[in-house]
């Protein structure tokens, strides 16, 4: 007899790396799985509306391939052969190893490495109270916002901005750096109402035709990392034209005259000739957000891709400073909410414990930390131990082969807490089997919004699975390291945490399931002055002293203009390799996230490089045919996509493919650079110069995609 199961719906929220964070409306099914997700509708951001990769996460969490058990590696580093063990083995040998290297080497050669596999605090952050309590090494997280927080921060003095929901009711919507209809699709349902009930227009700015530029009234078409000398040349308009507002400008910025001295040279004709743009579209969009002084300029993440990604982002934000437009509703720049919700993480993070004489380390540089470079090592012992979550570092970080290299160390113990075999539990020594997001409780704040929201567990976890939580209190127990958060549940931490931080109880969260923290219209738009002491907004920020953690300045910072402007400090093509590589996200994966589920995979296809017809053509290069791209980092193997939508010289990668699904196992990354942007460090990931041609792959190319299991990585060898 048929059954048909009982379907509750139960709210949660997406635990991902995307500024939405959505609210949804999950199927569970008998109490025991998961059918459909949808979005929330109770929830006025979210509005119903996700991605489908998250709507169809049944597929990820119910996926055949997903680790149950504890395993040991038995072969060679990197070989995939690996014993199942006990949790209380494997929790054993991770502790023992620990304990090594700090007899040996000091508790510093011990390096907790994670990111944001979740964003959820307790699961995710949990990592840094046994970093505290131990004296483990510190990690200075790079590997995402490292230039676009400065550079906004660098003009407001704080990481906030006009409600998000205000974009419905903006006149015109710019979404500048940010592919809203593959990373951050409510952005797009805010803006088409805008459009649908205002007659709003649309402004969409980015380094190729994607999905978000072919929703727009304006799309502008840069070449890469040339964003600061749009910025400037709309601002010479704007005070050329009469659009400048003077009162305001008076009253809440600093150098408003110096700043239109300084700007009487960059010209649109100036601009034209760095960013490929005609001069007749940097005319129009000038003259359009200075006629509209509702304009919301929605700032994305690919400005943190740059090495002149916070001089950019800094620029770009002038610009409704010069129109006036954050008085309006509707008006102004936002790139993150982060600072609203004033979260006090002592408890998750063992803040009284911290000692900040130890070193942290650059995330975005593990490779050559692994590796010994002094300087990563910030000149101390090396890294001889690692717990790593929430990230899949031989696949995401910069500089692929260095950080092949790092962990192929055998004197190098790895434990990797992970959902799926990724490339980095292949390195290992001991992995071990972890939960997902609707598996355990946690609670997450969004950056591109305003809510936070409890995500409660709703199903048991599959096999010998456990939490990022669990595992940190038994490895604690393990190597002495005492604090009362490692004996308490994630409830009670969440419970702490929330009414510490000034917001209600769980139970009032659970009872509201979301909360609405965005701060009142004044405050948000900064009516009574910005977060700098003088309340003005700077357009001459001091860039050594920006109100944002950092490791201290890095990179070419005292070469950073004193005003907006084009900073030449990218990767500029030679002759040797004459295009300009972006690694852009795909719709379907989320970094390496997603990359592992059968849908995701069949809708993007496969590893592609998309190149302009006129640039293959003199290379004989036609669509589909193998290509190498290389420089000085390495060389990768894609199919060619020809595509018009790009500029001559540039070239985009979509997606985060794992390593193996390209020839010879060499992933995207092994492209990227890992030197350290100004004025704070971080991960150029769209800023490289290449060399093309057309190339087969070779004999040695011995993992065909036909070939590859279902998550894209050679299946483990359990013995």
């Amino acid at each position: 007899m048929n059954h048909s199961p009982r379907i509750e719906r139960r709210p949660s929220v997406c635990p991902h790396d995307c500024p939405s964070s959505c609210s949804l409306d999950v199927e569970v099914l008998d109490g025991r799985s998961i059918g459909r997700v949808h979005g929330a509708k109770s929830n006025n951001y979210t509005a119903g509306v996700i991605c489908a990769k998250v709507a169809r996460y049944a597929e990820r969490i119910h996926h055949p391939d997903r680790l149950l058990h504890p395993l040991k590696r038995v072969g060679p580093k990197g070989s995939g052969q690996f014993e199942r063990i006990s949790w209380d083995e494997a929790l054993d040998v991770v502790a023992t190893k620990f304990l090594e290297a700090e007899n040996d080497f000091g508790a510093a050669s011990v390096w907790p490495y994670y990111y944001a596999g979740t964003m959820g605090y307790v699961q995710r952050d949990g990592i840094n109270r046994l970093r505290h309590v131990k004296k483990y090494s510190g990690q200075y997280s790079t590997i995402c916002t490292g230039t676009s927080y400065p550079g906004f921060i660098a003009g407001t003095g704080k990481l906030a901005g006009p409600d998000p929901r205000e974009m419905a009711v903006s006149d015109c919507v710019v979404i500048w750096g940010t592919n809203a209809v593959h990373t951050q699709v409510n952005v797009m349902t805010h803006a088409l109402r805008a459009r649908k009930e205002r007659g709003a227009k649309i402004v969409v700015i980015d380094i190729y035709m994607n999905a978000t530029m072919k929703q727009a009234d304006m799309a502008l078409l840069l070449k890469p990392g040339t964003d600061g000398a749009l910025a400037c040349a709309v601002m010479h308009v704007l005070f050329r034209d009469g659009y400048a507002d003077w009162d305001y400008l008076t009253r809440y910025t600093d150098h408003p005259h110096e700043l239109e001295t300084h700007l009487r040279s960059r010209t649109p004709e100036w601009a034209a000739a760095i960013t490929g743009l005609a001069v007749e579209e940097i005319e129009a969009f000038a003259h359009l957000v200075g006629e509209r002084k509702r304009s919301y300029f929605r700032l994305g993440f690919g400005f943190s891709r740059q090495r002149n990604g916070a001089i950019n982002m800094h620029a770009v934000s002038c610009i409704p400073a010069v129109t006036g437009a954050w008085q309006y509703e509707g008006g102004g720049a936002f790139h993150s909410n982060s600072a609203i919700y004033h979260w006090n993480k002592a408890l998750i993070e063992a803040h009284e414990t911290v000692d900040t004489t130890i070193r942290r380390l650059d995330q975005s540089q593990i490779g050559r930390v692994l590796t010994g470079d002094p300087e990563a090592l910030l000149h101390g012992p090396p890294v001889k131990a690692m717990l790593i979550q929430n990230t899949n570092p031989v696949s995401v970080a910069p500089e692929q082969d260095v950080v092949k290299r790092g962990f192929s160390r055998e004197d190098l113990f790895v434990c990797v807490h992970e959902q799926f075999m990724t490339e980095t539990a292949r390195m290992a020594d001991i992995v071990l089997p972890a939960t997902m997001f609707m598996e355990h409780d946690d609670f997450y704040s969004a950056g591109g919004h305003q809510h936070f929201q409890l995500g409660p567990k709703l199903i048991a976890p599959p096999g010998e699975c456990r939490s990022n939580h669990e595992v940190i209190g038994a490895i604690a127990k393990r190597v002495g390291a005492m604090h009362r958060g490692f004996d308490m549940e994630p409830r009670e931490i969440i419970d702490w945490t929330l009414k510490s931080s000034g917001w209600d109880s769980l139970s009032d969260l659970e009872a509201k399931v979301h909360v609405d923290a965005q701060p009142p219209f004044r405050e948000a738009h900064y009516l009574d002055g910005f977060a700098y002491p003088d309340g003005k907004f700077r357009f001459k920020p001091d860039w050594t002293h920006l109100p944002s953690g950092n490791n201290g300045p890095m990179g070419p910072w005292s070469a950073i203009p004193a005003f907006p402007d084009h900073w030449a400090v990218i990767e500029e093509t030679t002759d040797e390799h004459p295009f300009r590589l972006a690694t852009s996200p795909a719709r379907q994966f989320l970094n390496s996230t997603f990359n592992e589920t059968p849908t995701s995979r069949a809708k993007e296809g496969r590893p592609e490089v998309m190149i302009h017809p006129r640039d293959a053509a003199p290379l004989a290069i036609a669509d589909g045919d193998w290509v190498a791209l290389k420089n000085h980092r390495g060389e990768v193997y894609l199919r060619a996509r020809l595509f018009d939508g790009v500029r001559r010289g540039v070239l985009i990668a979509e997606g985060l493919w794992p390593n193996e699904a390209h020839p010879h196992g060499r992933g995207i990354n092994t492209l990227t650079g890992a030197d350290q942007p100004a004025p704070y460090g971080g991960a150029a990931f769209h800023d490289n110069r290449v060399a093309l041609l057309k190339a087969e792959p070779g004999r040695d190319f011995v993992l065909p995609l036909a070939e590859a299991s279902s998550n894209g990585v050679a299946e483990a060898v359990i013995v």
